[in-house]
């Protein structure tokens, strides 16, 4: 037997606007009414809050030399407790004062999600003549000193419904650390991939983490292997020369699909950019991890070089009020902004996660191609990344609150 809905259409007209008049009234008392006590987070929330802090206050508890020009740092909670959970090949940005002025850097973790879990980070950092942050650290940190720390950030991370299941890494110096993150948990059992790093380096002395890696190898069920490639000098048992497409493809699977993840300094982007072109690797398949700032950049292919060494004037508008200031042509405007001692917004400081997101109100500033990380509406709207623009003229710009 059919049943027939019983529905009731009423008409619209003037019974309805007198009916949401009285509804208006009647919400008003029901939420003055309501208790004022406040409502205790879900579960969700502070699980999120657990995930992603807004800043992890933490402090040195080991340094250990592992170069001449390298040591890592072994961080842990101030008040005790485990740091926020991260996916292997992840980074956290440092924030430090120095004098007036306030600092910030990316670096990638190189111990494995498991270690946070036993109350730890560790971040190593290798000293450059460019790096002003990372001398610093070098020369001045010591146990016992406070950092604070942003929460996990970042993209550079196995992930099976994205990537292929053979990974092919390339890297060069520092750019190793990630990818001893990733060992870790290939070899604990947290990850489930096949890995093969080609690690670049001049000269075998200049290898970070070689035993370390061997050790992961023996323990990784042949989920992974170290190719070093030698630059400077030839040796037995090492490649010897560049990574190229020749060496990228001997060493990569040869009957599956299989992803290409790349960290190391700016020249090896340039390089190894052009090489993997010449694969006809999927696009997909390629991942790039944050190289940082430039620190030469009329280096950068389409800078205009009569800029270069030029001063402009910055006016900075912020939240309660806004200055002026002097910017220098050779470093982004938030390089500027921290020179001058604004705390401006940043994380990756590669253009790509656009914390820095800034509205550019007048003038005109070079962006660095690869760090080009806005969206299309912000690119038509006038919004710019600090981290990787360039004056080439006067000019203001807001900042995010």
């Amino acid at each position: 037997m059919d049943k027939k809905l019983n529905v009731k259409i009423k008409p619209i007209g003037l019974l309805d606007i007198i009916a949401f008049s009285k509804m208006v009234k009647k919400r008003t008392q029901k939420i003055n009414a309501a208790k004022t006590t406040p409502i205790i987070p879900s579960e969700v929330n502070k699980n999120a809050l657990l995930l992603h802090p807004k800043t992890q206050f933490m402090k040195i508890s080991e340094i250990i030399p592992e170069s001449p020009k390298v040591k890592t740092f072994v961080l842990r909670m101030s008040g005790g407790g485990s740091p926020a959970f991260f996916r292997a090949g992840q980074y956290v940005s440092l924030r430090l004062r120095i004098g007036d002025s306030v600092f910030t850097r990316p670096y990638s973790i190189s111990s494995s999600p498991n270690d946070s879990l036993k109350g730890f980070y560790s971040i190593s950092i290798k000293g450059t003549d460019e790096g002003f942050f990372s001398k610093w650290a070098l020369d001045n940190w010591k146990e016992g000193d406070s950092i604070e720390v942003s929460s996990p950030e970042g993209n550079f991370y196995y992930e099976p419904i994205r990537d292929a299941r053979f990974v092919t890494g390339i890297c060069g110096g520092s750019g190793v650390t990630p990818f001893l993150s990733m060992a870790k948990a290939i070899a604990e059992g947290e990850e489930d991939f096949n890995l093969t790093l080609l690690y670049g380096s001049c000269k075998e002395c200049d290898i970070l983490f070689k035993n370390e890696f061997e050790r992961l190898e023996k323990l990784a069920n042949g989920k992974l292997k170290i190719v070093y490639v030698l630059s400077d000098e030839k040796k037995d048992n090492f490649e010897n020369g560049f990574i190229t497409s020749t060496l990228i493809k001997k060493y990569s699977a040869k009957d599956s699909p299989y992803s290409v993840f790349i960290c190391g300094p700016q020249a090896m982007y340039n390089f190894v950019s052009k090489e993997i072109s010449s694969l006809n690797i999927p696009q997909k398949y390629v991942r790039r991890e944050l190289f940082g700032e430039v620190k030469r950049i009329e280096m950068v292919n389409g800078y205009p070089v009569e800029h270069l060494n030029k001063f402009y004037q910055l006016k900075v508008n912020y939240f309660g009020g806004n200055t002026q200031i002097i910017a220098n042509s050779n470093d982004s405007i938030l390089v500027s902004l921290e020179k001058s001692g604004i705390i401006a917004p940043s994380k990756c400081r590669s253009g790509e996660c656009g914390f820095c997101r800034s509205k550019l109100i007048s003038g005109e500033v070079f962006i660095v191609p690869d760090g080009d990380g806005r969206r299309a509406a912000d690119k038509k709207l006038g919004f710019i990344h600090i981290c990787s623009s360039y004056p080439i003229s006067d000019l203001e710009i807001e900042l995010p609150r």
